[in-house]
């Protein structure tokens, strides 16, 4: 898998926030107490359940801004597909300091590798069609990017980053508007010939307007499978087509069998359970 990294710049920030609210003034009082601080060790995090991995370079973040002599051996990629008990990594160093970044490492990786794994799930169940499961902005504030790289790392793609990247023309905005026509028209006045205009229907009515207007992308809210496959013969290749709401991994095949370009799903980004990851001391090294 070709996944580019996400830039330090973006990643440093969160990392460092994250590790102040949890060591806060007075720091790991726990390791210092028990543990002696000449003492030395390596941690193994270990997947406990299947999955796909996504975030090493935040988890390997969270040991070396904690302590620059931490280091931290990677066993897979991010992007890999995992079973249980496969060493994921291995971090060494002080142990006070170990201990210290270990919750925010895998607070970081298993969230991220839970987003890659749900959408793994997705990608699987529409394999074989021409649809490409997509994220949404209903993001954790402030984990965005790294939510999003996770829904690449699972072999989904992005939809915009955020509300300046794209013009996307929902329910409210046509009723305040005043119909779909003002809105289309006001949009192509408005923004460059760089950015798309996508726009929301949930009816085939209003999908025919749409196209008689034009838009680059039409979103066909919450339509069933056989609305879908009459909305895409509409649309005759003239738009993409995204299709959003109710999508399981029980429903995607079907939505996707519609003919659809794209299938947006919030809940990826939003409640994915975190995939399972124990890091242990290893009393070997």
């Amino acid at each position: 898998m070709d996944l580019t990294p996400l830039p330090r710049p973006a990643m440093e920030p969160a990392v460092r926030a994250a590790l102040a609210e949890d060591l806060g003034l007075a720091g790991d009082l726990t390791s210092a107490a028990v543990v002696p601080a000449d003492h030395r060790s390596a941690l193994t995090a270990v997947a406990r359940s299947e999955g796909v991995i996504a975030g090493l370079d935040l988890a390997e973040l969270a040991f070396t801004l904690t302590d620059p002599a931490c280091r931290m051996r990677r066993h897979v990629a991010d992007g890999a597909q995992i079973g249980p008990g496969t060493r994921i990594f291995t971090a060494e160093g002080p142990s006070r300091s170990l201990l210290s970044a270990e919750r925010t490492a895998l607070n970081f990786l298993g969230h991220l590798s839970g987003i890659a794994t749900a959408t793994a799930g997705l990608v699987r169940a529409v394999a074989g069609t021409r649809a490409a499961i997509a994220c949404t902005r209903k993001t954790t504030p402030l984990l965005r990017a790294f939510e999003k790289y996770a829904v690449r790392a699972g072999g989904g793609v992005n939809h915009r980053f955020g509300l300046f990247d794209a013009v996307l023309i929902k329910d409210n905005h046509i009723a305040l508007a005043g119909g779909i026509r003002p809105a289309l028209e006001r949009a192509r006045k408005t923004v460059g010939h760089m950015v798309k205009i996508e726009i929301e229907v949930d009816t085939l009515a209003q999908l025919r307007e749409v196209m008689e207007i034009g838009a680059d992308v039409v979103l066909l809210d919450n339509m069933p499978p056989e609305m879908l496959r009459e909305a895409v013969g509409i649309v005759a290749g003239r738009a993409l087509t995204e299709a959003s709401g109710r999508v399981t991994p029980a429903t995607a095949a079907a939505i996707a069998a519609s003919g659809v370009d794209l299938i947006s799903v919030g809940w990826i980004t939003h409640s994915a359970p975190v995939l399972d990851i124990g890091l242990d001391y290893l009393p070997e090294a």
